[in-house]
């Protein structure tokens, strides 16, 4: 899958020095690329019978809508918050420098469902792992995540659970 890598735009020191950014707009911008990485995500996930597809804001947004059509699955939004309508779930989680917060609503998913959670980059798992708090509060059984970038180096699939991990492309 390392095709894929051709897409992505390499950012010496953004945000800040000494940091690596990996730019998926130019990715998103490639039809050829764009369709490349749903194709990638069909083929990995397409037989294992998902319900819903999670994303969280806003690159989740980008991948899960498209992903949870394609495998014919509801697609459920997780959002900053004070942005969903109704009674939601909420989950904090650690930043480098502080918390934030997470909100799913609380009727999104229904026990027993079979549940992917998809967002763009895994890096040190926060985000991710609040996602899955998120879900099995609902009564959700997570089949996997599903990430377009992993940064291997921070090691964010080891506060997932144990639960299937799959990345398009790995740095």
């Amino acid at each position: 899958m390392n095709d894929l890598k051709r897409y992505i735009r390499e950012v010496p020191d953004y945000p800040k020095p000494g940091i690596n950014f990996y730019d998926i707009t130019t990715l998103l911008k490639n039809k050829e690329g764009f369709r490349l990485t749903l194709d990638r995500f069909h083929e990995l996930f397409a037989d294992q019978q998902i319900d819903k597809v999670v994303g969280m804001e806003s690159r989740g947004f980008l991948f899960g809508p498209p992903l949870a059509y394609d495998i014919g699955a509801g697609f459920v939004p997780i959002r900053k918050p004070g942005k969903l309508p109704a009674v939601t779930h909420s989950q904090s989680y650690d930043l480098e420098y502080g918390t934030d917060r997470l909100e799913m609503h609380r009727d999104a998913i229904e026990p027993g469902e079979r549940i992917l959670i998809v967002d763009d980059v895994i890096a040190t798992g926060g985000t991710a792992a609040a996602a899955g708090e998120l879900v099995r509060a609902c009564g959700g059984d997570i089949v996997g995540y599903g990430f377009v970038i992993e940064l291997s180096f921070l090691d964010g699939r080891s506060r997932l659970g144990g639960a299937p991990v799959s990345s398009l492309l790995t740095y």
